[in-house]
């Protein structure tokens, strides 16, 4: 007990550290699939730049490196790059009467150019010139408003209402192919050409006319020599409208319209179409009657397309599972199969659920289970994508993972073949899991409060008992290195400490709280704790007292919690969005990690303290290099 870091009096907060370094960010991995057309190809052919919550990643496509572009202080909503390759603008959404930044960026240099700031509330979308000019921003709906800006001078020229009075919104822009005083807008109702009027500092719109035929806007694709323009649809058909006359040439396909709406559409060189759905279908077809030349269906994907310029290669990505995949040869879509190129997976709609550090990184969300290298390499998928949560996953001679309909499955590591599954552990839901050194032991926590003790053995899974003492769900669990004891936390304000040997428990712990992550330290004789009420507590295994209580966050919970092997530095993460570094013993922060743009869910340190992973609501998954070494 001689190391113990304060007196058991100490009740006061500790204050934190006057100055706090930076975490440096390594590696991300995720794509964010609520971003439409947030894919995009650098014109070195060499590059992809797209958003993952407030950065934008520009990624090389042969070797994955990353550059992390930083400056937004809400969620990145739409990205474009210009056509010469020297600018990236991206926009975010802010809170309702804010205003929006739009932030322009030197691709060579990595570095803020300007920061553009007219609308509030979101920029819906954003698109350069040509010859990178002009830069034509889109506010949301709480703007409405379309904006010129000037590249050289980094300031607006003119603006004007995006759309008419008795319509909705525009959601899109494009500009013409080889003229900077011409770009077109389209969205609800709405699908206007507009003309840059550059002495009068005007924009001046015609709206085309569709007739009787009213359409919501989904996507827009003009080819270079702005012969036509054409349009995706909700309702799954495509218009095509000559941007002189403003007229509409045709509209297709006439039967078997695209399922879901056209998510995606891209004009080739070739003179056909390149159109993505919401089901996934990926298709290649031409005017006027749109009927599929090529096809290819990637289940339950919505597809978003964005091509390399030789048109032998493209990139789609789905919003359901958000795979980036790489196609090669899209002239034969059908003949070829898709290569998988994971530069961006997460998890949508679910967050990522739980992440363990073995040898490799391994996450979970929805019904998936991915194993990832420290070089942010997809290995595999252990299992196929279902409707059900993953909430946890503990790693060991199998890899035992906790599921919301009840289940605990173990899979083989290497394979991934599905070992045993055990039904109904637990009536709502599993919600924890941890397993003792020897792999003899599984202890599950389920949603109703109960814990369990599993005996495994070779070709059979007994219960061995049932532990009642917690009223709530059950949110973390870990065992002490000897097996014999193990601490659960519940959201009922309770921490239990369980005698594994009698099968009974030793100390209880009470706050006023909903806890939501437990740690012992190494030397097993204080354990910390965190919650909702965000404060971080060290408590006394022996007979759980309470030793100090720190200020974890100053707003939202503190959901995720992990320990140095040398139990010197412990790190934290929440509803903050903040990856925090503390010292164990001055009780203070050392590092901040800014990077997330969700709600922290699990935070974990590698065994040999040179990475940190978080992960989030939001589907991302950051890579920390460690600042402390063993």
């Amino acid at each position: 007990m001689e190391n113990q870091i304060a007196p058991k009096a100490e009740m006061a907060q500790v204050p934190q550290a006057a100055e706090v370094a930076e975490l440096e960010l390594q590696a991300v991995i995720g794509f964010n699939g609520h971003v439409p057309t947030g894919l995009k190809c650098h014109p070195d052919q060499e590059h992809l730049v797209y958003p993952l919550g407030c950065t934008v990643l520009i990624q090389a496509i042969n070797t994955n490196e990353q550059s992390f572009l930083h400056g937004h202080g809400n969620n990145v909503s739409c990205v474009d790059v210009s056509n010469s390759g020297e600018y990236i603008a991206s926009g975010q959404v802010t809170y309702m009467g804010f205003k929006a930044d739009i932030i322009l960026w030197d691709y060579k240099k990595r570095e803020l150019i300007a920061r553009l700031s007219l609308h509030k509330g979101k920029i819906e979308d954003l698109a350069f010139s040509p010859n990178d000019l002009y830069l034509v921003s889109l506010g949301g709906p709480d703007d409405g408003s379309v904006v010129v800006w000037s590249i050289a001078k980094r300031d607006a020229i003119c603006g004007s209402p995006a759309a008419g009075l008795n319509v909705g919104n525009a959601t899109a822009v494009i500009f013409s192919g080889g003229c900077d005083e011409m770009f077109v807008t389209a969205g609800n109702g709405t699908i206007r050409v507009w003309e840059l009027d550059l002495p009068n500092r005007k924009i001046w719109p015609t709206e085309c006319l569709t007739g009787q035929m009213k359409r919501i806007v989904l996507c827009i694709t003009m080819p270079s020599d702005d012969s036509f323009f054409y349009l995706g649809t909700t309702t799954g058909d495509i218009l095509k409208m000559n941007p002189r006359t403003k007229l509409m040439a045709d509209t297709g396909p006439v039967k078997d319209k695209f399922s879901l709406g056209v998510t995606a559409i891209k004009c080739l060189k070739m003179g056909a179409l390149l159109v993505g759905s919401g089901t996934g279908l990926l298709v290649l077809c031409k005017s006027p009657s749109y009927k599929p030349i090529n096809k290819v269906i990637y289940k339950h994907f919505m597809v978003q397309i964005k091509l390399k310029g030789d048109e032998n290669h493209g990139y789609t990505w789905g919003r359901k599972c958000s795979h980036c995949m790489k196609i090669n040869r899209l002239q034969a879509i059908t003949t070829r199969e898709p290569r998988c190129q994971y530069v961006a997976n997460s998890s949508w709609p679910p967050p990522v659920g739980s992440v363990c550090l073995y040898s490799l990184c391994i996450w979970g969300a929805g019904g998936l289970i991915s194993t990832w290298s420290t070089e942010s390499k997809r290995l595999r998928d252990l299992l196929p994508s279902s409707p059900l949560h993953l909430l946890s996953i503990e790693v060991g001679c199998t890899w035992r993972t906790a599921w919301d309909d009840g289940k605990i499955r173990a899979f083989a590591p290497e394979t991934g073949r599905l070992m045993y599954a055990i039904n109904n552990a637990h009536r709502i839901g599993v919600t924890a899991i941890a397993t003792t050194s020897d792999c003899k032991r599984i202890i599950s926590g389920g949603g109703e409060g109960e814990v369990r003790v599993w005996q495994i053995g070779c070709q059979t899974q007994k219960l061995e008992e049932a532990l009642k003492e917690h009223k709530s769900s059950v949110s973390c669990i870990r065992v002490k290195s000897n097996d014999e004891e193990c601490v659960t936390a519940s959201t009922d304000g309770t921490c239990i400490i369980w005698d594994l040997v009698r099968l009974r428990r030793s100390q209880m712990i009470l706050a006023n709280t909903l806890f939501r992550c437990v740690c012992y330290h190494p030397e097993e004789f204080q354990i910390i704790t965190s919650g909702t009420d965000r404060k971080i507590g060290y408590w006394e295994v022996y007979d759980g007292s309470v030793i100090r209580e720190l200020e974890g966050s100053s707003s939202g919970s503190i959901n995720g919690m992990d320990i140095s092997v040398d139990g010197v530095h412990f790190v934290t993460g929440g509803k903050d969005h903040m990856v925090k570094v503390w010292d164990y013993n001055e009780g203070e922060v050392t590092h901040v990690g800014v990077g997330h743009s969700g709600t922290i869910t699990r935070l974990r340190i590698s065994p040999g303290n040179q990475y940190i992973i978080s992960v989030s609501a939001d589907g991302a998954i950051l890579r920390w290099k460690c600042p402390f070494t063993t």
